[in-house]
């Protein structure tokens, strides 16, 4: 791989993106590899023309709890054949609980993380967590795994911060902490550049000053510069722990 650099490990992508403009934009601001997260069945077969498409790109698939309702065990057999057979696919995942959207359904959406959470265990690879007003619930399931992986936009306390890095997981940090009533700040009074991977969750969660619009994989590299601020450290060392961290988690050389 070239010199180290910045990371997406996490955007959203489909086939109506002009993806040569976003590689590029994002090339000239030292973000060299991107993570697209295939959360339903749609975006899973966009994502796998767009990963064969550009050496630059990178898939982690996985059923997002949102479609809890309707992901049938046919679905779930063919998300298993699609990780087996595709070696651009790195990790599961959006996967998880969200009681924000949708919590009369819970014993429904607890049931599809944990198959995913066996496959991904079945397969040696990282998962990619969502949680919505469930970070608890969340967290209690991940205990009695064994899965690695990444708490995607990470929003919890500094206690559930300290919890999810002794299970050996990194939190996933984006444009929320540069929002002005973000508390995101505090964890790092404890949490160092160790724990965490850059991730725009894009088009969404733009950072400031570009909040309410569209976001892009390119926007890491102002999280990179505000969390390197916040930290008095150089934006290099903020680069070379974050890209270091995201090898340990996945394989995008």
């Amino acid at each position: 791989m070239r010199d180290k650099c910045l990371i997406d490990t996490h955007c959203h992508m489909d086939l109506t993106n002009d993806v040569d403009t976003i590689i590029m934009d994002a090339d000239n601001n030292n973000v060299k590899r991107m993570i697209i997260s295939g959360c339903d069945k749609k975006s899973i077969r966009d994502g796998l023309e767009i990963i064969y498409r550009y050496d630059e790109i990178f898939m982690t698939a996985g059923f997002h709890p949102d479609e809890a309702d309707v992901v049938t065990d046919k679905d779930l057999e063919d998300l298993e054949t699609v990780i087996k057979t595709n070696k651009k696919i790195i990790g599961v995942g959006e996967i998880g609980l969200d009681y924000y959207h949708n919590d009369d359904n819970r014993d429904k959406q607890i049931e599809l993380f944990e198959k995913q959470l066996k496959l991904a265990e079945k397969y040696d690879l990282p998962v990619v967590i969502h949680s919505r007003d469930s970070i608890q619930e969340v967290y209690d399931i991940l205990a009695k795994h064994k899965n690695r992986g990444v708490i995607h936009c990470f929003s919890g306390s500094l206690e559930m911060a300290r919890e999810f890095v002794k299970l050996g997981f990194y939190l996933g940090i984006g444009g929320v902490i540069t929002f002005k009533n973000s508390k995101l700040k505090d964890i790092f009074e404890e949490i160092t550049l160790d724990n965490i991977v850059l991730e725009t969750d894009s088009p969404y969660l733009s950072p400031e000053p570009y909040r309410g619009r569209p976001n892009a994989p390119k926007n890491v590299k102002i999280v990179a510069q505000y969390l390197a601020k916040l930290l008095n450290v150089p934006l290099s060392e903020v680069t070379e722990k974050t890209f270091d961290n995201t090898l340990k988690i996945y394989n995008v050389k």
